[in-house]
């Protein structure tokens, strides 16, 4: 996985959660743009959590993404 890559996920308009998987079988989601940030040299991210907790991840160990539905808060009512 590239660096390049998570950024076209990240950088998507609108934002869509998504779910990083790694080769050891563990899920990292990413519920806001703002929840991550990569080093300079792109190659580990930091991925922080609602509760406080912080996945630092080497881009080496994900094996893929998963894009979540977009969740805007509003539903659609039908007519009757």
């Amino acid at each position: 996985m590239t660096i390049e890559q998570i950024r076209s996920i990240y950088e998507g308009q609108p934002f869509r959660p998504f779910v990083i998987h790694l080769a050891d079988g563990r899920e990292v989601p990413v519920h806001h743009r703002d929840f991550i940030m990569s080093v300079p040299s792109g190659r580990t991210l930091f991925v922080c959590q609602p509760d406080d907790t912080v996945n630092i991840i080497d881009l080496l160990l994900v094996t893929d993404l998963e894009l979540k539905p977009v969740s805007n808060g509003s539903r659609k009512r039908r007519r009757s």
